[in-house]
């Protein structure tokens, strides 16, 4: 089979599933072109597992000039594709555009909500009308993305499989970690690994770390990662005195997951989240805002709260620091729902049958 993989801007779990894919699907003998900007190439390095690549100029927002000219790139290359995979919401639209006369088929993957804000939301609700009425087949990496996309006409829906991030030893064991932090005996540790972006509704922990504070729990959360709103959160951590800290991108985000007594996610909306999955693999103890995909990942083996509630976010992450039968179970849970993630043989049959089912094959192909 020779397929086009089409992406746009992507710094993080996005393009590692589609490098995942590309080499499962090469490693099968299909032929695979990668069509990309060549920042997110020279991110990932796809040609290392691709047939081949094509520079592709897809921005974060739509622009006219560079859009036309995608779309005519686009259009050359898939003309010798049996099938189109786009990823991102944007790429999917210029696939869809561009394949538009050939009616090579498209397969869309959407793997973030659309942004919030009055404008934004206008533009990239008429990108996802696009994609939902002219894709073959829309994937979702989360159950609301689909039915999104299934009110806005798609023919075709289904829920994307995405392979869960390998498991990861830690190196070191959970005294050496405190004990680096400065943690004493009787101090609980809280971990969340996040990007400090809007979409990880890290002020919510903040809200919820000033309830806790108030009753007197002795407890620090540490944050792994970096992004745009580190500047505003530890300003307001350092004028609330809250036990917050900011640890900035880490290396040993296994080790950190195995000392925790909680692993604590506040996102505003997830799909299949990355963090919660390596913590899972971890046999850690998870409390998390029950949006998007969150439930569907941890099936039963977390504590889920509601969003934007911080007041019963501080009493799940008490109830798991305070009571060690609920944090025992919740661990016991994660370890058995980490053998039911899946894995890339999962990911590569799925999108194997979501292309024979496009091109009218039978699963063996014909």
């Amino acid at each position: 089979m020779k397929v086009l993989v089409v992406l746009g801007t992507s710094a993080g779990g996005v393009g590692a599933h589609v490098k995942g894919l590309i080499g499962s699907l090469t490693g099968q003998g299909h032929t695979v072109v990668v069509a990309c900007p060549p920042e997110v190439e020279e991110h990932f390095h796809f040609a290392r597992v691709a047939t081949t690549t094509a520079s592709l100029e897809v921005a974060d927002r739509p622009h006219p000039t560079r859009d036309a000219r995608a779309v005519r790139d686009l259009a050359r290359l898939s003309a010798k594709a049996d099938v189109v995979h786009a990823h991102g919401l944007r790429a999917a639209a210029l696939a869809v555009i561009a394949t538009a006369r050939s009616g090579v088929p498209v397969v869309a993957t959407l793997h973030n909500a659309a942004p919030s804000g009055a404008l934004t939301s206008a533009v990239y609700g008429g990108l996802e009308r696009v994609v939902a009425r002219g894709s073959d087949l829309v994937l979702g990496v989360s159950a609301d993305l689909v039915e999104r996309m299934r009110r806005l006409g798609a023919r075709r829906t289904g829920l994307a499989v995405i392979a869960a991030p390998p498991r990861r030893e830690a190196e070191r064991d959970r005294y050496a970690v405190r004990s680096e932090l400065g943690i004493g005996g009787r101090t609980s540790l809280g971990v969340v690994v996040a990007r400090l972006a809007p979409q990880k509704g890290l002020p919510l922990l903040l809200d919820a770390h000033h309830e806790l504070s108030t009753q007197g729990l002795d407890l620090l959360t540490v944050i792994a990662g970096d992004g745009p709103l580190r500047e505003s959160l530890q300003a307001r951590i350092d004028a609330e005195n809250l036990p917050v800290r900011l640890l900035g991108h880490r290396s040993d985000v296994p080790d950190l997951l195995r000392a925790a007594d909680v692993v604590i996610s506040s996102a505003v909306w997830e799909g299949q989240p990355v963090g919660i999955q390596e913590a899972l693999h971890a046999g850690a103890a998870v409390v998390a805002t029950d949006v998007g995909g969150t439930a569907a990942v941890t099936g039963g083996a977390a504590l889920l709260v509601p969003p934007d509630d911080p007041l019963s976010l501080s009493r799940a992450i008490r109830d798991v620091v305070l009571h060690g039968s609920v944090r025992d179970d919740l661990r016991s849970k994660a370890v058995e729902r980490s053998g039911e993630l899946p894995t890339d043989a999962d990911a590569v049959a799925a999108a194997l049958g979501a292309y024979a089912s496009v091109l009218g094959q039978g699963p063996d192909g014909r």
